[in-house]
Formats: C-alpha cells, structure tokens, sequence
C-alpha cells in the first residue's frame, strides 16, 4: 500500500494527513482559536483580571525604571501643584467669561461663586509663571560641586507641571512627564520630552517614580492631589524612610493658610523639628537658591 502523503499546511501551522479529513482541521483550528490557547503574556484579558494585580503592579514600575534608565535620568527635581492653576492670559479669559455669566444671571448662588473661583485662580496664575521660570533656570542649570545636574519632573499633566516642563522645553532641557490614568481623560501637557512621556496605572507605583530619583520636592498651590503628595512626602522624611531632601512650599501665604501648621504643633501633633523639614520660597529664583543652600549646608 502506497504511504500516506501529507497535505499542504494550513494557515494554522497544523499538517492534516488525507485520512483526517476536514473534520480534524476544523478542530484543530478551534483549539487554536480559543481563549485558552493564547500565551499567556499576550493575553490581554488575563492580564486585567484582578488576580493579576501583583503582576501589573511589577510592570507598572518596570516599563518606567528601564526607559527612565536608558534616557539616564538619575536625579530629579519634582515640581507638584494643581491642575487648576493656568497661564495668566488663559485665566484672565475665563475670569471674564464667568463673570459675565453671572451679570447676565443676578441672584444665581453657582455662578456668583464661579466668578469669586475664577477671580482668585486669575490671581494664582502668577504660580504658573514662577514654575515656568524654575522648569527653565533648572533646565539651564549645570552640575556643581554640591548637586548634580537635575532633570525635571511632573505629574504630566496641565497646570503646574505643564508650566514647570514648560520651561525646562524652553531652556532646550528634557523634562519628564509622569501620568496617571483617570476616570476623566487627562492628556498629557505638550512640553514633555516624547521618550519621558510615561503613564501609569497605579498611584503608589506612579509615586514612588516621582521620588525614586528626587533631589529636591517644590510644591506650588495645589488640592487634594498636591497636599496629599506633600504630606506623603513629608511622612516619609519624618519616618525616614527616604533619605533627607530639601523641600520647597512655593507661596507662604497659601500654604500657612492651607495648613496650620503651628497648630498642629501646639497640639503636640508635630515636633518643632519636623517643621524644618520645609522651607518656603516666594519666586523661582529663591526656590531654586534655597535647594542649593540646603546641599551647600549639607556637605
């Protein structure tokens, strides 16, 4: 009897011999096809499950920790504020336009309020210029004998870190961009170096890039997001658990205001030492001779 030759592979990869027939091939193919079959690194549905939350956690910290290190970014300075906080013209825009709206609706409780918010925040569009003016001095700056040369970095997105990666784009520096994904779509700003435009799924992850590599922590006026950084970070320092840094509160007033801190120190909360932990800087100027002192002083 003449031996059985096989027929031409199918797509599949699988060789049916002319005695199996289209049945078998049929049934190969659906076992190739099955959820079941897919590597399990490729598959992207088994990796959302929650039982793979360790193994995202590990991704979520390494995809950044190789780029951050293939781009030798290996100190940082962090610059965290509000999202809300926009460039002057921008914000004089939007004064104007909510206050409209409320002459045009007298007695309307939100829009009179819309207006006083929009009024202040026209106000605090000074810090956007200030962070802009550090991104730049930072990215001019040159390693000394005391620090080394620094690299910006943001949470990614408008505002605050938009101005500080800003101007470190405007000094011709590159500057990094640490995104977070959110329940509302928060693009990242334009100024970000391409290769450091990073995102994250996860916050503690997210954190722990923005600090890893952090010389010095400049907190400008901010909301939940920035007074939950600070005192994280302040947390940290007072715990040591990350070696000391200089951190920089960008606008006194705001802050003292925001955060009593004498109080908490009356009340026995805090130390009179943990208060040292935090300078306060009114212009980019001071901000930025105020981390070299500390490092000056620290030798």
């Amino acid at each position: 009897m003449p031996a059985l030759m096989p027929d031409t592979p199918n797509c599949s990869g699988f060789t049916p011999h002319r005695h199996d027939g289209p049945v078998v091939a049929r049934r190969v193919q659906q076992l190739i096809d099955s959820p079941s079959y897919v590597q399990a690194d490729q598959d992207a549905q088994f990796l959302q499950r929650p039982e793979m939350c360790g193994l995202r956690l590990q991704l979520d910290y390494w995809k950044a920790e190789e780029l951050l290190r293939a781009h030798a970014v290996d100190h940082t300075i962090v610059v965290y504020g509000s999202t809300r906080i926009i460039e002057a013209s921008a914000a004089q825009l939007r004064l104007e336009h909510a206050a409209q709206q409320a002459e045009n609706h007298r007695g309307d409780e939100l829009l009179r309020n819309a207006s006083l918010s929009a009024a202040r925040l026209a106000s605090n569009s000074r810090y956007y210029a200030i962070a802009r003016a550090l991104g730049e001095i930072v990215g001019r700056a040159q390693a000394t004998a005391t620090l080394p040369k620094l690299t910006v970095v943001t949470g990614g997105g408008p505002g605050i870190m938009e101005a500080a990666n800003r101007g470190a784009f405007e000094s011709g520096d590159a500057s990094v961009g640490l995104n977070i994904t959110l329940p509302h779509v928060q693009h990242p700003n334009p100024y970000i170096t391409p290769e450091l435009c990073l995102r994250f799924h996860y916050f503690a992850i997210r954190k722990l890039h923005l600090l890893e590599r952090a010389m010095a922590a400049v907190f400008f006026p901010g909301g939940f997001g920035t007074c939950d950084e600070l005192f994280e970070v302040l947390t940290l320092l007072q715990t040591g658990k990350i070696r000391p840094l200089p951190v920089v509160l960008v606008g006194e007033a705001f802050w003292r205001k925001a955060v009593n801190f004498d109080f908490l120190l009356q009340e026995g909360l805090v130390s009179a030492a943990d208060l040292t932990l935090f300078s306060f800087a009114e212009s980019a100027a001071q901000t930025w001779e105020t981390v070299n002192r500390w490092y000056e002083s620290a030798r």
